[in-house]
């Protein structure tokens, strides 16, 4: 079983961060909540190992959880 890696591992992360939130300009709070769950949902079949995304997803209900 693999584990969850939380430990931070974007090269320029910042810069990341920036392009995640101009991915959202421009659209509606429904627009936007709904490409943030098909981005969640490309990413998830793109890492496909059940267990890490369970662990994932146990992580993100905490606040401050995860290290990230």
């Amino acid at each position: 079983m693999a584990d969850l890696n939380s430990a931070p591992a974007i090269d320029a992360p910042d810069d990341l961060y920036a392009e995640l939130l101009a991915m959202h300009e421009g659209l509606s709070k429904e627009e936007s909540d709904a490409a943030n769950a098909r981005l969640i949902l490309l990413l998830m079949n793109h890492i496909a190992d059940r267990d890490v995304l369970r662990q994932a997803m146990a992580a993100a209900r905490s606040p401050g959880a995860g290290n990230m």
